[in-house]
Parts: C-alpha cells; sequence; structure tokens
C-alpha cells in the first residue's frame, strides 16, 4: 500500500512538490522559532545566575542590564566608587554578594572585565589550568575566549578601547595567567581581570584640553611600586588567605607580588573576594561600571525596597534582572507569536493543497480504482490508500521542515556567535517537535479524509461502462 501511494505520488511531481513546499516551510518556521525561543530563554535564564538587582549609571534599565549581565549592550555610564562603596561592602546586613564590574576595553570582540572573584561564585565556574587573575594586566579567560582566539598559559595581548573591534589599542598588554573550566554561561565568553587593569589601561589618556592625564596610582608604579600591593603584602588577613608572595627586584625596585590560588576552593575564594571589595572600597576617586547584587533573603521587606530606595534617593540607578528579562521576553514573545501564527496559516494552505491535489486526482483515478475493486480490493482499500497519500505527503513535509529548521538554526548560531559570542545550537532537538509531527500528521489526515471518503464511495459498474 505504501509502494502503491508514493507511485501515485510522484506520477504528478509538481502538484507533489507545491504540497510538500507549503508544508516543510510552515513546519520549519514553527520549528526554527520553538528552538530560537527554548534556548534564548535556556540562556537568559541561566545567566541570571540568581542576581536580585543590578546598580549602576542612570539611564535605560534593560541596557544596564544586558550589559552587566549578558554583555551584548553598551554601558550606561560608570559610578564612582565613592558611592557605590556602602553596596560592595561585606558586612552590608541586606546583601549577600555584591560582584563589582568595570567595562570598557576588549579584545578581537571579547570583553574585558575587571572584577573580583566573586564572580566566580557567581556562575560557579572554576579553572581549568594556570592562575587566577591577581595582579594588574593579568588575565583569565573563559573557556570559549581561550578555544576561539587560541589563548595559553603564558601569552600577551593588547585590548581594544571600546566594545568592538577596531577602536585604538591600548600600550599595555595583558598576560593570560589562567583559562576557566566551561560553565556554559556568560562567563565563558569573558576575559577576567582586576579592575585596576582597566583603570591602567586608561591611566594615559587625552585630557579635553590636550594634555595628558596620568592616573596618579600608575604614577606611584612608576615610581617605585603599587601602593595597594605594598599594602596587600604587608596585610595580615591577606596573608593568611594568600598562598604565598613573589618578590621580584626590577632596577632596585622592591615590588610586592600577589599570587593567586592555582585551584578552586569555596572559601579560599570567598575570602580573598571580600579582601578584594575592601582594597576596591578604597579606591575612592575611581569608577567602576556597575554592581551585581544578591540578597541575603528575598523576604526581607528592606532588601525588597532596596531597589525604589536607591533610585529615589541616590545618583545611582538600581533595576531588577528578572523584571526587565521579563519585559524582554514579553515584547519578544508577541513577535513570535505572531509568526507562529503566521507558520500555522502556511501549514493549513499547505493541507488545503494536499485536499486539493488528492480530490483533483480522483477524476483521473476513477478508472484506475474501480479496476483494484474488481480485483478484490476492498471498499477501505481505497479509503487507506489515499489516507496513506495524504499522511505520507505530511510525513515528507515534515521531514523536509525539521530539516531546513535546523539548518536554519546552524546558520543562525554561527550569525549570533559572531555577534553577541553567545553559543546556539543547530542539533538541539526539542519534545514539542514531536508533538508537531503529530500535529503535521493530523493535517495531511483531514486534508486526505474527504477524498478518500470520495474513493471509498466510487461506483465500480457506472465506472467502468463510462470508461
Amino acid at each position: 500500500m505504501l509502494k502503491l501511494s508514493w507511485k501515485n505520488l510522484v506520477n504528478k511531481p509538481l502538484n507533489m512538490a507545491l504540497s510538500l513546499i507549503l508544508f516543510a516551510l510552515g513546519v520549519g518556521l514553527i520549528s526554527l522559532l520553538l528552538n530560537l525561543n527554548h534556548q534564548i530563554e535556556e540562556r537568559f535564564n541561566k545567566n541570571l545566575a540568581g542576581v536580585d538587582l543590578v546598580l549602576g549609571a542612570k539611564g535605560s534599565p534593560l541596557q544596564m542590564i544586558l550589559c552587566a549581565m549578558y554583555h551584548v549592550d553598551n554601558p550606561t555610564g560608570n559610578i564612582p566608587v565613592e558611592k557605590a562603596k556602602a553596596f560592595l561592602n561585606p558586612k552590608h546586613p541586606l546583601l549577600k554578594q555584591a560582584v563589582p564590574l568595570s567595562l570598557g576595553d576588549s579584545y578581537r570582540n571579547y570583553r574585558i572585565v575587571g572584577t573580583t572573584y566573586d564572580i566566580l561564585q557567581l556562575y560557579n565556574a572554576s579553572l581549568a589550568e594556570g592562575n587566577l587573575w591577581a595582579n594588574p594586566m593579568e588575565a583569565t579567560v573563559g573557556a570559549d575566549v581561550a578555544e576561539a582566539l587560541h589563548l595559553h598559559i603564558g601569552d600577551t595581548f593588547k585590548s581594544s578601547h571600546g566594545l568592538v573591534e577596531g577602536i585604538e589599542e591600548h600600550e599595555h598588554d595583558f598576560k593570560v595567567v589562567g583559562i576557566l573550566k566551561p560553565a556554559g554561561s556568560v562567563i565563558d565568553q569573558l576575559i577576567l581581570t582586576p579592575s585596576e587593569s582597566i583603570w591602567e589601561s586608561h591611566a594615559h589618556a587625552e585630557s579635553a584640553d590636550g594634555e595628558v592625564r596620568t592616573d596618579s596610582s600608575a604614577v606611584d608604579r612608576q615610581q617605585g611600586g603599587h601602593p595597594d600591593e605594598e599594602r596587600i603584602g604587608t596585610d595580615s588577613a591577606s596573608a593568611a588567605v594568600h598562598e604565598g608572595h613573589d618578590h621580584n627586584h626590577d632596577h632596585g625596585d622592591h615590588v610586592h607580588t600577589k599570587v593567586a590560588p592555582t585551584k578552586y576552593d569555596s572559601l579560599t575564594i570567598s575570602q580573598l573576594a571580600e579582601q578584594q571589595r575592601l582594597e576596591l572600597m578604597a579606591q575612592t576617586d575611581k569608577d567602576i561600571t556597575a554592581i551585581l547584587v544578591r540578597f541575603r533573603s528575598r523576604t526581607n521587606i528592606q532588601a525588597l525596597n532596596m531597589g525604589r530606595n536607591i533610585n529615589e534617593n541616590t545618583d545611582l540607578m538600581a533595576a531588577s534582572p528578572p523584571i526587565e528579562i521579563a519585559r524582554l521576553q514579553t515584547n519578544l514573545g508577541l513577535g513570535a507569536d505572531v509568526l507562529k501564527a503566521l507558520a500555522w496559516v502556511i501549514v493549513v494552505v499547505s493541507g488545503l493543497s494536499i485536499f486539493i491535489s488528492l480530490y483533483s486526482s480522483l477524476r483521473d483515478r476513477r478508472y484506475e480504482l474501480a479496476l483494484m475493486r474488481v480485483m478484490g480490493g476492498s471498499r477501505g482499500t481505497l479509503f487507506q490508500l489515499i489516507i496513506t497519500e495524504g499522511l505520507l505527503l505530511a510525513a515528507m513535509g515534515y521531514v523536509l521542515g525539521i530539516l531546513l529548521s535546523h539548518l536554519g538554526m546552524a546558520i543562525l548560531a554561527g550569525f549570533m556567535k559572531n555577534t553577541y559570542r553567545y553559543s546556539f545550537s543547530g542539533t538541539q532537538f526539542l519534545p514539542e517537535e514531536g508533538w508537531l509531527l503529530l500535529g503535521a500528521l493530523a493535517v495531511g489526515f483531514v486534508a486526505a479524509l474527504i477524498p478518500a471518503l470520495q474513493a471509498r464511495r466510487t461506483d465500480i459498474s457506472e465506472t467502468l461502462a463510462n470508461g
């Protein structure tokens, strides 16, 4: 029966091709939207990382969150450490964690983020090899960065001013000291370094009156050492959690260099991160870009009102990632729903095309169907033949549509990776696509039902008599 149905379909290839193309377009568009929505939501939700608030400069809340958490937009501006240090305090009664971010530079479109070890705990990241960043101009790179740019321990590179490639390069070299394990989150696409690295990269800049502006900390380093490093090297609390100190002698200058842990130890990382935040709080003349905040308790009324209080009473802006991302997904969802409705219209039209094709072919096949009855075929045999043809068309259209969908997703994944550095996959199949198969077969069955009933009622004697 299947072979005979196939022969009947290929007997009119143009009709079959039209039905298949329409069906494949409808199914493919629905499948593509399902996969795209699923993978975008999966990455958005995973990169939320339990962050309750993002603090930054006044501007667009959504822009700030897309920049600070998803690294796909520009910063709304910088905020002085002086105004932000209260939220960086490890002893803050409402905040469990605060992750400072300093943005503005990149290397071959991958963003360089000045931060503390808090970011590792935020995204559950750990070292694959090497060390964590500890000193200015040291960098620990995410797994995707290392793979895409072929970076290894000991490699050096110059950062670019701005978040896109092609802007002027800074004169300072970053050194790769470590590579993170794949975490499946945005941290895989980041280059992590101390905030001092960002400040140092911008230390020599052209001022508005044409004079060269040199950061005071950079001058101190050039004259004999980094004041922060000197303080860290002699601080008893710091010495308790660091593995040791390297004493480098260069041109007679004595510089204390911090040594970062070579393995991920949650207690050590927490202690070091706390110390880093305390050191950052002391840099009151510097700026950072944003702070990612997690509450100690989400049932505390003071914590829940913190965002509103910050927006109303300070020069900072606070935005809630779940709320802003929900708004974004709602706006994207409206467009996706329209496209999905259009796809179902295409599927229905393709079903109508199958119906017209099968119904019109009955007139040419009446004699053939009558001969089948004479040769022993029952009415049920004719019904089954036409239904099989409808289902066969639907099944082939579904397979072709799924292939087109995942091919399109693979092409889109390459575009998204080049543009936003986010990894999408064309090989991921969803359970919803199984339900889509049942829907496609149902459309094929309904389209073939009336022609099948017509074939079942074929009058043998009248058809044969008329030739």
